[in-house]
């Protein structure tokens, strides 16, 4: 028992144990619990601090927003408020243009011509009236014209609204057709508004369908007009979408009565898609829309309507719709139900005839309901559109092309009403002007002739509009009412009378009664008339008889009592008569005014009652009332006086104190203070500044200029005059014309001689009218003076037979020549004004739309109140009065004009001989035009007070960004204005060697040239401007422009070097700078002068002219090295003294206030010397971040392409502005433009602004050729050089643009052909053009001929393009392409030399590139096939050398040498045929044989059978080519390539002597035979191999017989000329040989005579005299080589010729005078062949033929390289080798008058001096060297004999 308890405890104790164990982790488990709760609970608590926090910042966060929003709302609205200004007057100028589209382009289209002679075919108007209503005429070219390579769209911007509504109107109902081609026309609708209205397609789309007139408006939405079935009149209806709604747009309707305000009506919110209903339709033609729509009227959840229409539902689906696809796009039982059960009552009613009427029934009650719910007691209910009747609707014009108010007739409107409608819709074209409000046309406001003036040159405009009707105001102002009188106008004289009367005495008793002043207008609309006018527009009324109108003033007796008939009279002044004058003016109309004056004592106690007249028509007779009514103003009206106030009325009218009070107050007349005209006229004439802009052109128009004024007008001498307009047929003899011209070079023209009727290019009509060259001065009605068939006319004569020649000058001169605010048209008016003169107006203000260039001078008001009154009917009174000058005395003007010029007007100076100085004219220098003169005291006369700081530094950073300097610059700089200009250590260079010219010794010559080759962008042409700078008090300098030709420069330059000189040869040198010239005018030009420069001309010790010579070269070190002696080299690379130069300027630059580097990019360039990493980096940094979509970036892609490749090319202002799209065509006052402001900035930078020191015509170029480079690298990326010459093609924009045209299509050209060529300082000479190659080289060959191709298709398929290709292809091996190409160039130009060769070259290349790749297995077809191509490539070659000796202008001598070329490589694979074995000796007989007999192998007898004939021709083709080059070759130096156009082979350009005597020795390789001589003996058949083997050992030709005399190996020579000797008969004289045979017989003799003087083969002197007198005594032509001969035999002999014989000299003298002949026909007019006559020999020491030496001989005498020797020839320094005077002989002779003498057999013989300032001045005896050329007898070295 007392275990018990204890197990029990124990056991407890062990039960706690284990509790307590197990309950251990669960109490940690707990604890740990909890410590995560507190955790949580933290982190719960920080969380909500967070949130709450978060919350306020929200709050912040959310006002912040809602401010934000608050702003963005103000700032869109202004934004939407400017938009809609914007928008507004894109639509005021729309209303003005229409769109043509489909009118094909052409080259040179003149498109108001084109236009204009269609539109009258189908208008009825004038052509002349049409085009002179065009304002504007261009191309556009939108999207989708570019994507389908349409045709641009024709804008055509009309001046008069009532124009363009006819033609828009004519042309929607007749076809428009021009060359066979329908036009469309359309409205011009902005863009923004074409947007919005796309909204509105389906409605409109519906409204058209329903026959329902609408109109849009002008900014948003459209109206339309309907018959309502409960109301009388027609009601308008007016739509626009004003919300959206999820994907739908709510519709908005006003519902506008008649009367009254009414109140804006919410259509239910149903879809725009849905307006034309599916009421309408039947099921099956539902769309989507359509069930829509009904699903929403039969109350289907939205939510299902947009799952069904996302599933595209139709009428056809919907009848299929089945229960489980509707419950798998989630819609509930109910609503299936719903819709299955409206579904079957839908089936029914279509199942019936008039289902679709039910179902529209079934609508309508619906929108009935949601109607009446929705406006509740709205007074106006929304009309049912769908179901009303559209009978009778009938518009004026179509709506979706005519923006007027359209006018709707109805089936209940009345008769009258139908034709007033009828009235309107057929009025004339010239009154069709609708109401400002309905239309948005803006009609211009005038003013009312002033009050009692009779002024007759008063005019008032058709269709402006005048101030609103008055009432009275201070009874001197005159209160005006208007009548139209339009219908009475056309009744008989008694009711016109009546009428007329009636309103003027009830108007006039109204007047009098108040004692107002008043004018009644007949003529002008007033406010109770066709609301399509306006109030006050004036529209005019014909008046046959002006007695009718004066004549019905006789009523005032009948109508007034008799006490004041006298004073009524008297108050009623006559009426007057103001034409009503208009462009288009069809008749003549007038407004007919009367002036009503109640003067105070006349009218003074009186009343005027009146009985009005009236017409009974009933009786037809008038009616005068019979009670009196007493008259009144009431505000604009006159009423009667009421019985109850006639009292009143006449007691306050017997108080006429307040009307003597007026007068009185009237009479005191306050003299006007007057104009400030002086600040007027500087405005007009500067633009607003101080001084006139010298870069301005002006354009004087102007009439009789009397006496007097005469001595006022010199200020016109100092204005940059472009031409003048001068109406005055006695001008040349007193009138401005005459003083003109002697201070200015003129050119007198009519205007016919500005009509190009000859169809010139502008560049070559201006050239021919010599614009901008000299003052162009056009007598517009002819010359009394002129003895030609040009005479004054009178003015209806000058409309009818000289204004059409106005217009074409006018638009030439606008549209062509001078862009658009580089020119002012001033017109001064001197005497009375006739009408052409305002018609040259009217001409100039629509060309230039509008007035902001142009103003007028008068100094009589009368004159310029005429001209004003007239001109007006193209611009407003008022705006005329701002643009004139009116009043101011002529002297005045002209001290005015002189004050506000940029210089002074003193005379510029050139320095003379005398150390001193001469006056140099404007009239002397602008006839020298070809000449950039600069004078000693060059802008010494430019006014400083007229330069501010601010100009002096644009001046000076535009030069730093690197435009070319100017002499401004320097002038500047000497007057340290700005900084000093850098000096490169190469301008020292230069001026040292020009020291070397004029004082050394060592130069004897007239002319000299002076070389500066520099770098791109180097500062070359600084340098040469800086010599000229420098020389100018020294020297005569001027800078050449380069596009005349060069016998007028050559001209100019002389008379500058004589002008003001007393002796000439005393005169001071001419230093002359020529830039980026070209090589062959350089040599040209220096020849000339040297010929002009006479002995008697120059001075004996000094050149007489200097050219300096500028070019561009990429490697001028080179050139430099070639030529040091007169070559100055300037290169990128600076010396460390240039270095520190630059870096002190750059610092300097630096300090300047507001001062960036990028002002100076290319001087920054040039401190780095252009380094190609910092270019890099410097375009990498400019163009990152650029928007390389953006239309400036798409400028800069297409001036930098233009810029690399193509030398000084540049894209003028104009081009770049109708490409970024500004306002060229758009009124100034609609929208001012800044080109630059619409660059990027990184345009801004990399563009620089050239201004044509001649025109002064703006272009724009990059700043530097590498910047351009790197950036048509950098672009790489987005567009390859072949895209972005692609896009540039499709600028049509561009291309098209009128202006400037020419030039960029030559840089167009350029890019595509313009070849590389080192002549022209390039590295290479190229294939192809640089970008052609280039597009070869990193692109693919086949982008290549793609852009090429594209470029021939835009550029109109020229056809030297066609040529390019076809060179393109064969370089590539594409020869079945190249010779369709070629075929394409020929068919442009068959009769080009140069296209014909290009063909042959095709088939030369295909031929040898077919020889090259045959291969031993070719069969008899591949041989047959190369023979003929080679064949053809012959006869290309043929027809090339005779399309090229009918041109004159150039010389092409490569179908000669392309000719012998095919040939002999065609005789290298005849005797490669098996055919044709060679024998041992290495010949083919057989070939021979078949070549030159009747031979034909069996085995080729009929395989070739066409080839027998042409083959057997070979030797004859050949031969005359290698004897027509052989010839050609002996006239002229060969170191030049005479064709520019075409791949040239090596040798043939660098040594074509050496090409000859290779080709002939192939050519006779293959036509002799020993083994076939022996065969046949002496026979007469083996006379042509024998032939042959003489040419084999080079006696085939003279120039390959004269080649042996330059061999190196003289003993091979002598054997060959001794074998050629041997192949001719022993005896000559007895075996008659051919005339070619024998001239190669002696010159053989000759030749080796001076190889081999000893040699037994040569024959005696005079036996080649026998010889050769064939050549002088048979009267046949012979070749040049015959008379040759002649000279070298026949020159007296000292052994043979001791006694006299004139017989020689005839002889002599013939041959003589027959090379000059033959040599003039062969030089052509290709002037550079002038100068390279070749010497072949030279008169010896010797006798017989021992004295003739060959040039080689003294060349052999000379050291140095081959162009050294040449130098020394052209400098005359071979004659001071003492070797060559022991070798020639000096001839005896004398000068007379500079022609050259020498003494001959009997009498004198005449020599040709080689240089013509080498011959002494006067008549001296001389000494010279003689030499033998093919001109003829030559003189070297001419010396005056001591």
């Amino acid at each position: 028992m007392a275990g018990r308890p204890s197990s029990k405890t124990e056991a407890s104790s062990d039960l706690n144990t284990a509790l307590t164990a197990a309950l251990c982790p669960l109490m940690d488990q707990l604890t740990g619990v909890n410590v995560k709760l507190d955790t949580l609970q933290k982190n719960a608590t920080e969380a909500n601090n967070r949130s709450e926090k978060m919350e306020k910042d929200l709050l912040e966060i959310k006002s912040k927003t809602e401010k934000n929003d608050s702003r963005l709302r103000k700032m869109e609205k202004e934004r939407a408020s400017d938009k809609d200004i914007l928008l507004k007057m894109q639509v005021e100028c729309s209303n003005f243009c229409l769109r043509f589209q489909s009118i094909p382009e052409k080259q040179g289209e003149n498109l108001k011509e084109v236009l204009s002679e269609a539109l009258a075919l189908v208008t009825g108007m004038e052509a002349e009236k049409i085009q002179s209503d065009m304002d504007m005429v261009y191309r556009t070219y939108p999207d989708f014209v570019k994507k389908k390579n349409l045709p641009g769209e024709v804008m055509v911007r009309f001046s008069k609204r009532s124009t363009r509504d006819v033609v828009l109107k004519t042309t929607n109902t007749i076809t428009l057709k021009i060359q066979e081609k329908e036009i469309k026309v359309l409205k011009d609708i902005p863009f923004e508004i074409r947007k919005k209205r796309k909204a509105y397609k389906k409605l409109t789309s519906w409204l058209q369908s329903e026959n329902i007139s609408y109109r849009w408006l002008n900014s948003e939405g459209l109206t339309f007009s309907f018959k309502d079935k409960k109301e009388k009149w027609p009601k308008q209806i007016t739509f626009w979408i004003s919300a959206r709604r999820k994907k739908e747009r709510i519709l908005v309707m006003h519902h506008q009565e008649r009367e009254g305000n009414s109140t804006p009506v919410l259509s239910p919110s149903s879809p725009l898609e849905n307006l034309r209903d599916y009421g309408q339709l039947p099921v099956t033609e539902w769309n989507e829309s359509h069930v829509k729509s009904w699903l929403t009227s039969i109350g289907i959840k939205e939510v299902y309507i947009e799952k069904l229409y996302e599933e595209e539902v139709t009428g056809p689906t919907l009848k299929t719709l089945d229960e489980p696809f509707l419950k798998g796009i989630g819609m509930k039982g109910a609503q299936i139900h719903l819709l299955m059960s409206e579904r079957k009552k839908l089936g029914d009613l279509n199942t019936r005839p008039d289902s679709t009427q039910a179902v529209q029934d079934n609508v309508n009650m619906l929108n009935n309901k949601k109607t009446k719910t929705a406006g509740g007691n709205t007074k106006h209910k929304q009309p049912d559109l769908l179901t009303e009747e559209r009978k009778g609707v009938s518009e004026e014009t179509k709506c979706t092309q005519f923006n007027v108010k359209p006018v709707s007739l109805q089936h209940g409107a009345s008769k009258q009403q139908q034709s007033s409608m009828k009235n309107i819709s057929t009025s004339s074209k010239t009154e069709s002007i609708m109401n400002t409000d309905d239309t948005g046309e803006s009609l211009r406001w005038t003013k009312c002739r002033p009050f009692n003036s009779n002024d007759i040159n008063f005019k008032y405009v058709k269709n402006t509009v005048l101030p609103p009707e008055t009432g009275v105001l201070n009874l001197i102002t005159p209160c005006h009412e208007y009548k139209s009188l339009t219908t009475a106008a056309s009744l008989d004289r008694t009711r016109l009378q009546t009428k007329f009367a009636c309103e003027v005495m009830k108007f006039g008793s109204a007047c009098m009664n108040i004692r107002t002043n008043g004018t009644i207008h007949f003529g002008v609309k007033d406010r109770v008339e066709n609301k399509c006018w306006q109030q006050g527009q004036i529209v005019g009324i014909p008046i046959t008889d002006r007695d009718v109108y004066v004549d019905a003033l006789d009523y005032i007796e009948r109508c007034f009592e008799p006490d004041v008939q006298e004073a009524a009279r008297l108050c009623i002044h006559p009426p007057v008569f103001i034409e009503v004058i208009s462009k288009d003016n069809q008749e003549q109309l007038f407004v007919v005014e009367v002036d009503i004056e109640p003067i105070s004592h006349i009218v003074k106690d009186n009343v005027f009652q009146v009985h009005l007249p009236k017409f009974n028509e009933e009786r037809n007779k008038v009616n005068i009332e019979k009670k009196p009514v007493i008259y009144q103003r009431v505000g604009t009206n006159s009423e009667p006086v009421q019985n109850e106030d006639l009292v009143t009325f006449i007691k306050n009218l017997l108080k006429d104190t307040k009307r003597e009070e007026a007068e009185l107050s009237n009479n005191e007349h306050l003299i006007d203070d007057p104009q400030n005209l002086g600040r007027k006229l500087s405005v007009l004439l500067t633009n607003g500044k101080s001084y006139m802009n010298d870069s301005l052109w002006y354009i004087l128009v102007t009439n009789k200029c009397i006496e007097e004024n005469l001595k006022s007008i010199n200020f016109l001498m100092h204005m940059n005059i472009f031409c003048v307009f001068d109406f005055d047929e006695d001008s040349n003899k007193s009138g401005l014309y005459s003083k003109y011209k002697e201070c200015h070079a003129t050119s007198s023209h009519f205007l016919q001689n500005y009509s190009n009727d000859s169809k010139m290019s502008t560049t070559e009509l201006q050239k021919h009218l010599c614009l901008f060259v000299k003052k162009s001065w056009i007598f517009c009605n002819g010359r009394s003076d002129f003895l030609g068939n040009e005479k004054p006319c009178d003015e209806n004569t000058w409309i009818r037979t000289k204004k059409r020649y106005l217009k074409k000058a006018v638009s030439f001169i606008c549209e062509e020549l001078l862009p658009r605010g580089s020119f002012l048209v001033l017109f001064l008016l001197l005497s009375p004004v006739e009408k052409p003169i305002v018609d040259t107006f009217h001409e100039f203000y629509s060309e230039m739309n509008g007035m902001d260039f142009i103003m007028c001078l008068a100094e009589s008001r009368e004159n310029y109140e005429k001209w004003a009154n007239l001109a007006q009917a193209s611009c407003s009174a008022e705006i005329l009065e701002q643009r004139s000058i009116v009043g101011m005395k002529l002297s005045h003007v002209d001290a005015t004009v002189q004050s506000m010029l940029p210089s002074t007007t003193h005379c510029r100076h050139l320095p003379v001989s005398t150390k001193g100085l001469c006056a140099l004219s404007a009239l002397e220098e602008e006839k020298m035009y070809s000449l950039e003169i600069l004078c000693a005291d060059q802008c010494d006369d430019i006014k400083l007070d007229h330069l501010d700081k601010e100009e002096i530094k644009v001046i000076d950073e535009t030069f730093y960004r690197g435009k070319k300097v100017s002499w401004k610059n320097f002038w500047l700089a000497d007057k340290r204005l700005c900084g000093e200009l850098i000096e490169r250590e190469a301008c020292k260079e230069v001026l040292k060697l020009l020291n070397g010219f004029l004082f050394g010794n060592q130069f004897k010559y007239s002319v000299a040239k002076l070389k500066v080759f520099h770098h791109p962008g180097s500062g070359g042409s600084t340098i040469a401007r800086q010599v000229l700078w420098r020389q100018r008090k020294d020297l005569r300098c001027a800078v050449i422009k380069g596009t005349y030709p060069v016998a007028t420069v050559c001209q100019h330059a002389t008379d500058f070097r004589h002008y003001d000189e007393k002796d000439f040869r005393t005169s001071l040198p001419v230093l002359l700078l020529m830039e980026d010239y070209d090589e062959e005018y350089l040599d040209e030009l220096y020849y000339s002068l040297a010929d002009t420069m006479g002995p008697n001309k120059r001075h004996p010790s000094r050149p007489s002219f200097i050219l300096l010579c500028c070019k561009r070269s990429n490697a001028p070190e080179k050139r430099c090295r070639d030529s040091p002696q007169d070559t100055v080299a300037v290169t990128h690379r600076l010396t460390e003294q240039e270095k520190n130069l630059f870096r002190t300027k750059l610092e300097n630059f630096e300090n300047q206030t507001e001062f960036k580097l990028e002002y100076i990019l290319t001087f920054v360039l040039m401190s780095n010397e252009f380094d190609t990493t910092y270019v890099r980096k410097f375009v990498e940094h400019l163009l990152k971040d650029i928007d390389s979509s953006s239309q400036a970036t798409c400028l800069m892609r297409y001036v930098a392409l233009l810029n690399f490749y193509v030398h000084n090319s540049y894209i003028s202002l104009s081009h770049c502005e109708v490409f970024l799209g500004l306002g060229a065509y758009q009124e100034r006052r609609i929208r001012e433009y800044d080109f630059i402001s619409h660059l990027s900035e990184q345009a801004r930078l990399i563009f620089i602004e050239l201004r044509e020191t001649t025109t002064y015509i703006s272009s724009i170029q990059i700043i530097h050729h590498l910047v351009a480079k790197e950036i048509l690298d950098q672009f790489s990326g987005d567009r390859s050089q072949s895209e972005i010459a692609t896009d540039l093609l499709q600028e049509k924009a561009l291309l098209n643009h009128r202006f400037g045209r020419e030039e960029f299509i030559k840089f167009i050209r350029d890019l595509f052909i313009r070849r590389d060529k080192k002549s022209r300082g390039d590295n290479v000479d190229s294939l192809f053009s640089p970008f052609i190659e280039h597009v070869c080289c990193t692109e693919s060959p086949e982008k290549a001929i793609g852009v090429l191709k594209y470029a021939y298709e835009c550029l109109g398929k020229d056809a030297f393009f066609a040529q390019q290709l076809a060179r393109l292809h064969y370089v590539y091996d594409k020869y079945e392409d190249a010779k369709c190409w070629a075929e394409i160039a020929k068919s442009h130009l068959p009769y080009d030399s140069f296209i014909l060769d290009t063909e042959g070259q095709v088939y030369r290349k295909w031929f040898s590139f077919m020889v090259d790749n045959r291969k031993d297995e070719d069969t008899s077809e591949n041989i047959i096939q190369m023979i003929e191509i080679a064949l053809k490539a012959m006869k290309c070659f043929r027809s090339a050398q005779q399309a090229a000796k009918s041109e004159r202008d150039s010389m092409n001598n490569s179908g000669y040498f392309g000719e012998v070329d095919v040939g002999c490589r065609l005789l290298k694979l005849l005797s490669s045929l098996e055919i044709f074995p060679k024998n041992a000796t290495g010949e083919y007989p057989e070939l021979v044989q078949y070549l030159l007999t009747n031979y034909i192998p069996d085995d080729i007898q009929k395989p070739w059978e066409k080839l027998h004939s042409r083959l057997k021709g070979l030797h004859k083709n050949i031969y005359n080519a290698l004897d027509w080059i052989s010839e050609d070759l002996s006239y002229f130096q060969t170191d030049k390539n005479q064709k520019d156009d075409e791949d040239g082979r090596e040798e043939q350009v660098n040594n074509p002597r050496a090409w000859l005597k290779r080709q002939c020795k192939v050519y006779a390789k293959f036509f002799s035979s020993d083994e076939l001589t022996e065969e046949n003996g002496a026979g007469s058949k083996t006379q042509l191999i024998k032939n042959m083997n003489i040419y084999k050992y080079g006696g085939g030709n003279v120039t390959t017989i004269l080649s042996l005399l330059s061999d190196s190996n003289s003993k091979r020579s002598v054997q060959h000329l001794e074998k050629i000797i041997s192949f001719y008969a022993e005896d000559p004289q007895k075996h008659n040989l051919e005339d070619a045979e024998l001239i190669k017989y002696i010159l053989c003799h000759i030749t080796l005579a001076c190889l081999s003087p000893g040699s037994s083969r040569i024959l005696d002197l005079g036996i080649l005299r026998k010889l050769s007198k064939r050549f002088f005594k048979k009267k046949r032509p012979f070749p040049a080589s015959a008379h040759f001969l002649l000279t070298l035999l026949y020159w007296p002999d000292g052994g043979l010729d001791k006694d006299s014989n004139a017989d020689k000299d005839d002889i002599l003298k013939s041959a003589i005078l027959t090379l000059k002949n033959l040599h003039d026909i062969k030089i052509k007019n290709v002037a550079p062949r002038k100068k390279r006559i070749y010497t072949n020999f030279f008169l010896g020491t010797g006798y017989g033929l021992r004295k003739i030496v060959p040039k080689t001989n003294i060349d052999k005498l000379m050291s140095g390289s081959l162009d050294e020797r040449r130098k020394m020839w052209h400098n005359g320094d071979v004659w001071k080798t003492g070797k060559v005077h022991e070798v020639l002989k000096r001839v005896d002779g004398w000068t007379e008058d500079g022609r050259v003498f020498a003494k001959g057999h009997a009498g004198k013989i005449p020599i040709l001096p080689l240089h013509f300032d080498s011959v002494p001045p006067g008549n001296e005896n001389v000494t010279f060297y003689l030499g033998f050329s093919f001109l003829g007898l030559v003189a070297y070295h001419i010396q005056i004999k001591k």
